[in-house]
């Protein structure tokens, strides 16, 4: 029988994590509201994705134990362009919104670049508006970095990681993980000055890029795919991969994995993420962490 001191010694516990960056937060939080500012996120989602439902449905959850005003806009998955560029011009304007989120994935009539481009810069908690992008690429800490790979910074920082120097193999090339996590981990910055391989589905001999690495970050979507061959003991492993494979029996008959095979890798690992309880909760802390220094800011 499986106890809690039966868990790994070399686990990344992502929601004991997540709780300190929410303590933090909360302290911020009730410095605003002494100012009479109630920071106000809104959510917006586009069809019945079922994904979707979910990670919006524990994102309002968190808003509202930490005391952040949210709204949730959920339209027909046959909404337009334009009728979705109409609401966020709306959120845009509401001066009690400070933080306006689009949950992806969007239907696919829909021009995903120009609707993260129609979000005021300096409410877009996600970080996906160009001015951001381009802040994080410059290394100007005024803007919003994605949550995901500023969760994993933050996974590193809390745990002591060595960044400066470090081989860092990050696997995906994704605009919401892979590119920022890269350009997070190689500036010139503290918690930085990493030494950065960002591998794609056209890169040679993937396994021998991962084996150099201190710090392996799996962000590509492909169930199990890092295997304990692929990683020097002693690395720090984080799976930051969500996908669904078929489990007959499984309640739904699917489970859901991570990118890393977590049985094989974890013995070997130096520290490793679990799937879950691992970047997941950090990307929710670090979404209400940039919603209070949206208010800040805006303030």
């Amino acid at each position: 029988m499986s106890s809690p001191s039966s868990a790994p010694a070399n686990l990344i516990d992502g929601r004991a994590i997540a709780e300190l960056v929410h303590q933090d937060t909360a302290q911020r939080l009730a410095a605003l509201k002494a100012r009479g500012i109630q920071p106000g996120l809104a959510f917006v989602r586009v069809g019945d994705d079922p994904a979707s439902q979910v990670y919006v449905g524990m994102k309002e959850r968190t808003s509202q134990r930490l005391g952040i005003r949210s709204e949730t806009h959920v339209l027909p998955a046959a909404t337009t362009e334009a009728e979705l560029l109409q609401l966020l011009a709306r959120l845009n304007a509401d001066r009690t919104i400070h933080g306006i989120l689009v949950q992806a994935p969007l239907p696919r009539h829909i021009d995903t670049a120009r609707v993260y481009s129609t979000v005021a810069p300096d409410k877009d908690v996600d970080g996906f508006h160009p001015v951001n992008v381009g802040k994080l690429m410059l290394g100007d800490p005024t803007g919003f970095v994605p949550c995901t790979p500023a969760g994993v910074h933050e996974l590193l920082i809390r745990t002591g990681t060595p960044i400066a120097g470090a081989e860092v193999v990050i696997l995906g090339r994704g605009n919401i993980v892979g590119k920022p996590m890269a350009s997070l981990l190689v500036q010139k910055a503290p918690h930085a000055d990493a030494t950065v391989t960002l591998c794609h589905s056209r890169t040679r001999d993937i396994a021998a890029h991962c084996r150099r690495a201190d710090i392996l970050i799996a962000a590509m979507g492909v169930p199990e795919f890092v295997r304990a061959d692929m990683v020097k003991p002693g690395a720090v492993v984080v799976d930051v991969g969500v996908n669904r494979v078929s489990d007959p029996a499984a309640r739904n008959g699917y489970r859901l994995v991570g990118d890393v095979h977590f049985a094989t890798v974890q013995p070997l690992a130096g520290r490793i993420t679990p799937n879950p309880g691992g970047v997941g909760p950090m990307t929710i802390a670090l979404l209400m962490r940039n919603t209070v220094r949206a208010a800040e800011q805006q303030a």
